[in-house]
């Protein structure tokens, strides 16, 4: 038999016994000189990070992007420079609401995330499984975020304040009627699609500029739950989506996914009847059709879960030379928060930990000191600790600069005036639902907004009468019988979206 690994303290020192405590005598108090004791309880008490105030409950992969089709006519990022080229990329899904412990199959926006480990950095594209979210302004974000935690009181959810939210800001009315319709309980992380949603912008190498919108297709189709089947999955089990996505890549199941992306040229924005830059809002395909760029294989399932997918950092602010931002209000307040969301739940370092420092990229910068310092970047010359200096250490390269912005700083001229405009697309969605589908629709909201006041609900109603007399008229009808012995399926597939 092998002889097995010696026990150390965290100091590297052999430790003689790790079954008893040493005490004083036979029948003697613990001894506090017992250091092993106390490194042991004082260890346990600190294994845990703040969770996420935001996607608390995640699962996660490693895997592979490989380029499949030229896109240099858009960018000039190195990851998308030749076809075949590939990328390592971790990946995290999530919810968005519940907290670590909560249940899997809950009805929810699923987080959709991805991190590629590219030669010029580390390239952060941070979405969802749909394409538009409930709000267009981060100034709103807390105050939308407050809505879908527990009640200060009840320490309960609470469904009267997301009508409550979502009636006074009807651009929320496209997102709803997503999370409501068919598709707000994603079979698993594989079953559905992904979404940078947010605008973005890419350059070539010649500066010219495209607005630039990201979509991942499943290629496994997309299947959903209905309420009553989630409700019975949670019944039996909390983790369904941690089951399946561990037990698929470890049986060989690689899940796939198909990378597009939607280019607009930088001229055309402002043209359209929509904001290109409003997050509540699609580019129709008919105008920007999807063009093909590579597949995404996730095939590796962390070592360990703790140190890859919970410390794991991503950021809309990490972008490489040739992918660029835009004027998206959400956007610009995203690339601020949620690397100090990073700074706060993982330390002033987190961009170092293994799961976030760069694989493909030498780091070099000038940040210094704090907690859990442990790495070194003086270049090799220890005098080297500022810029600029003699000393040969980094500077910047401008031959990686942005081309200039063609705006004109006002982001607000983009917003239309129509006050119909945040229900047209909502009403486009609507309509392509089938009977049934909009049945189930009714009866998933009469589940929903059952708790909510009467002064709520009729505020929700005036909100969907604008999309559609029969979208208020359905739901209300639903809401009042709550009748929920609505015949049934307990998968239901390819839901229709704007961009199914």
């Amino acid at each position: 038999m092998a002889k097995k690994p010696q026990l150390t303290t965290s100091a590297g020192s052999p430790v003689a016994s790790n079954e008893t405590s040493q005490t004083a005598g036979e029948r003697g108090p613990v001894l506090l000189q017992d250091y092993q004791l106390v490194e042991k309880l004082a260890h346990q008490n600190r294994e845990r990070i703040p969770e996420r105030v935001v996607h608390a409950k995640g699962w996660g992969a490693q895997g592979t992007f490989t380029v499949t089709h030229d896109i240099t006519k858009y960018t000039c990022a190195d990851i998308f420079s030749e076809i075949g080229k590939k990328t390592e990329v971790l990946s995290r899904w999530s919810t968005v609401a519940g907290e670590s412990g909560a249940a899997d199959t809950e009805r929810d926006v699923r987080g959709f995330s991805l991190k590629f480990y590219t030669e010029q950095g580390n390239w952060d594209m941070v979405g969802n499984n749909t394409p538009i979210f409930f709000i267009r302004d981060g100034f709103k974000f807390p105050d939308f975020i407050r809505t879908q935690k527990r009640h200060p009181k009840t320490n309960l959810r609470s469904p009267e304040a997301m009508f409550d939210f979502w009636a006074a800001h009807p651009e929320c009315v496209h997102q709803v009627t997503i999370l409501m319709s068919d598709r707000g309980i994603p079979v698993s992380p594989m079953h559905m699609n992904g979404y940078g949603s947010h605008t973005f912008s890419m350059w070539n190498k010649d500066g010219e500029r495209y607005w630039v919108k990201f979509h991942f297709k499943t290629q496994q189709g997309i299947k959903n739950y209905t309420n009553e089947t989630s409700e019975n999955i949670i019944g039996s089990t909390r983790e369904k989506y941690q089951e399946e996505l561990y037990s698929a890549i470890d049986e060989g199941n690689f899940p796939k996914w198909t990378m597009y992306i939607q280019a607009m040229p930088e001229e055309e924005a402002g043209k359209q009847d929509y904001n290109p830059f409003d997050l509540t809002k699609v580019w129709p395909h008919d105008d920007y059709p999807l063009i093909e760029v590579g597949e995404l294989e996730m095939n590796r399932n962390p070592d360990n879960y703790f140190q890859m997918i919970e410390n794991a950092a991503f950021s809309p602010s990490n972008v490489v030379p040739g992918i660029g931002f835009s004027p998206d209000k959400m956007l610009q307040a995203r690339i601020f928060s949620y690397a100090d969301a990073h700074r706060y739940r993982l330390g002033t370092h987190y961009e170092a930990l293994p799961a976030n420092a760069p694989k493909n990229a030498k780091v070099n910068h000038y940040h210094k000191d704090g907690a859990m310092r442990f790495f070194t970047n003086d270049f090799g010359n220890p005098d080297a600790y500022y810029e600029p200096n003699q000393h040969e250490g980094p500077v910047a390269d401008e031959g990686v600069k942005e081309p200039p912005l063609r705006i004109d700083g006002d982001a607000d001229r983009y917003y239309q005036a129509d006050e119909d405009i945040d229900y047209v697309q909502p009403r486009a969605l609507y309509n392509l639902f089938s009977d049934d589908q909009k049945q189930r629709l009714y009866k998933n909201y009469a589940a929903a907004m059952g708790p909510c006041s009467d002064s709520v609900k009729a505020r929700w109603y005036a909100v969907l009468e604008k999309v559609h007399p029969d979208y208020a008229a359905g739901v209300k009808n639903a809401v009042e019988s709550l009748d929920t012995d609505v015949n049934t399926v307990p998968i239901t597939e390819n839901t229709p979206i704007e961009d199914n």
